[in-house]
């Protein structure tokens, strides 16, 4: 089934489990660039991950996105980041920054350049995305909708506390965030924002 079939009204709990986190296991192959795009808690969640890919020599290079400055801080989200990669031991002339973008697909668009400069669009076969498994599915998409078709990704989704695949529905909170990502996902490619693609879903 597509994306654009989906009716975001009437998804069960099985169909938004399949549509955020189905099919987005770490295939382990190694790849030019490890991606993390920026969040609130990308630090907590996101960043440990990124730094064991790094040591474990999946990719020689690190790129951090995100401009956002969140309340309590006093950089934006990819400063942050570099800064606490670098204080456990990622040297500094392996990390790309990207500093001005504010959402997902800004994430994408920003990063274009930086990885052009620093690598070469066309030298790159495949990049590692590092982020949280409700963010994964949006996350994987915008990269297929705007970066060059060449491109491969192996996909690294870390858990947070409250939607994990095996807990979302257990909380208030959690139903909401992934409700709210499921007709995100869903308006976005009805928008044309998104390509659509066809998912492996449970029908009704």
């Amino acid at each position: 089934m597509k994306i654009s079939e989906l009716q975001p009204d009437k998804l069960t709990d099985l169909q938004m489990t399949e549509l955020l986190y189905g099919s987005t296991e770490d295939d382990h192959k190694m790849g030019d660039c490890i991606f993390v795009p920026g969040s609130s808690k990308a630090v907590i969640y996101r960043l440990p991950k990124a730094i064991q890919l790094y040591h474990a020599g999946r990719a020689k290079k690190l790129l951090f996105s995100g401009g956002v400055v969140w309340d309590g801080a006093n950089m934006c989200e990819a400063e942050l980041l570099r800064e606490k990669a670098i204080e456990q031991g990622v040297p500094d002339k392996a990390i790309f920054v990207e500093d001005v973008s504010l959402h997902t697909k800004e994430n994408v668009l920003a990063s274009l350049l930086v990885l052009d400069r620093g690598l070469g669009l066309h030298n790159i076969e495949r990049i590692i995305v590092v982020t949280t498994n409700i963010h994964m599915r949006r996350m994987h998409l915008s990269l297929k909708t705007y970066m060059p078709p060449w491109i491969e990704y192996s996909l690294c989704a870390v858990n947070d506390m409250y939607t994990r695949e095996d807990n979302w529905f257990q909380t208030s909170y959690g139903r909401k965030r992934v409700e709210t990502e499921s007709r995100k996902i869903i308006a976005y490619v009805e928008q044309g924002i998104l390509n659509d693609e066809v998912i492996d879903i449970t029908a009704k």
